[in-house]
């Protein structure tokens, strides 16, 4: 049996201030932060709904949401004639709610007056900082059939990783029986669950809760309206544990919670691999996004080993090697850029505002010449002038800069942050 189309609605949890992805989020609400070197993260839980054919969605935010409103009304524009859209819903106060969102169940229920404006017999949450590509009805097709009250998406994890999780435990049917946050390694051997001869030959015995659920419309409605509640995996899935019938729907496929800068970076330096955990270049899940008439990438010189060239660049560097170079990047000849993840820029800057720049003392935007860029993020909209130095790795401490900041050896160079001729982060 085959959910409607019409019947499901999304809901995507932008999150809070996004303090984990620091600086990366001091001008933009999560969701909207740039991955890839052409995608935004809201971009992801969008696509895989849009390639579930669900296209009734919901993105709620908070904290810097004037990009992301201007990223969503720029890219998913349907057909006047469909029931699809994408929804920003910005924490707002009101008589019944004068607060901003407490969390995550809190941000639903806040909404849920928007929600039920709606037709739909289920609810699918999503989070917004995730990377993953998973079809949502074959979910919602075991969720139907066993006729469950909710049901959890569940990702086999090893004895190293579960103690980052929430843990479930299932029964025979796959239904979960009990639930416990971030366990001690000394109790894991007490919540084995049954997973695919697969995921036990790799050590993979414990199913963590991957954050995205299906309620079905009633029971939502019924526990929104508990107001001291404030989270799904805290408080709404650990008491819902026992007293109703919850359902795992175990994904195998790659995932991974890219909420700080160390997995954020991992996670874009990983699409340069031969064969990246997440595929780009898979036409039946396609990732979607804002549609620019950018021109070709041009190189002069460059040797480039895995890396991603994003459209629009102009590339006069001498090596670019295992890094993401995102749209209308400019780099100067003879830099060279290791292991990096570089955002990028929102314009091009005409010749005469170029000669203005050159005329006035100001650095162009872009990287300049004989750079030297390892381990690094650059954001948007930067300019980095001639001979600039920036050597990321584990010999640096984590610190807090106006021009940039370092997070586990990452560097992190601000959106529009100005670094002079021969700047130095080593």
């Amino acid at each position: 049996m085959k959910a409607k189309k019409k019947n499901v609605v999304a809901i995507i949890l932008g999150g809070g201030q996004g303090s984990r992805l620091y600086p990366l989020t001091e001008s933009r609400s999560k969701p909207a932060v740039p991955i890839g070197g052409k995608y935004r993260l809201v971009d992801i839980p969008i696509s895989n709904c849009m390639n579930s054919d669900i296209y009734r969605m919901f993105v709620l935010t908070q904290f810097n949401s004037a990009s992301l409103n201007a990223h969503i009304k720029n890219t998913y524009n349907f057909s006047v004639f469909s029931h699809a859209f994408v929804d920003i819903l910005a924490a707002e106060q009101t008589p019944d709610n004068p607060t901003w969102f407490q969390g995550t169940s809190d941000a639903v229920r806040q909404c849920m007056p928007h929600f039920l404006n709606h037709d739909f017999d289920y609810a699918l949450i999503l989070s917004g900082d995730q990377l993953y590509q998973m079809d949502f009805n074959e979910m919602i097709e075991e969720h139907i059939k066993h006729e469950a009250d909710i049901t959890i998406a569940t990702l086999p994890v090893n004895a190293k990783d579960a103690p980052e999780f929430g843990i479930l435990k299932t029964n025979d049917k796959s239904c979960i029986e009990s639930f416990i946050e971030k366990p001690a390694k000394e109790l894991l051997p007490e919540w084995k669950s049954d997973v695919s001869d697969q995921m036990k030959s790799e050590g993979k015995d414990y199913l963590a809760s991957m954050g995205i659920y299906i309620f079905n419309r009633e029971l939502l409605i019924e526990l929104m309206a508990n107001p001291d509640t404030k989270d799904f995996g805290k408080e709404i899935i650990p008491q819902a544990v026992g007293n109703k019938k919850i359902l795992s729907y175990q994904y195998e496929g790659y995932w991974t919670d890219i909420g700080n800068i160390d997995s954020f970076f991992e996670a874009n330096i990983g699409l340069t691999d031969d064969v990246p955990k997440f595929n780009l270049f898979d036409y039946d899940n396609k990732i979607y996004t804002r549609p620019r008439l950018l021109p070709p990438s041009k190189f002069k010189n460059t040797m480039i080993e895995k890396s991603l060239i994003s459209e629009g660049c102009i590339l006069n560097a001498k090596e670019i090697k295992q890094s993401v170079i995102g749209i209308r990047s400019r780099i100067g000849e003879g830099t060279v850029i290791q292991n990096c993840y570089v955002m990028g820029n929102d314009f091009y800057q005409s010749i005469d505002d170029m000669n203005a720049d050159i005329k006035n003392n100001k650095l162009l935007i872009g990287i300049g010449e004989r750079c030297f860029i390892s381990h690094a993020i650059v954001d948007k909209n930067c300019r980095i002038g001639n001979d600039v130095y920036v050597n990321g790795g584990e010999h640096l401490e984590d610190v807090s800069h106006n021009l940039y900041a370092i997070k586990d050896g990452i560097v992190v160079i601000k959106k529009g942050a100005v670094l002079p001729d021969n700047y130095v982060i080593n």
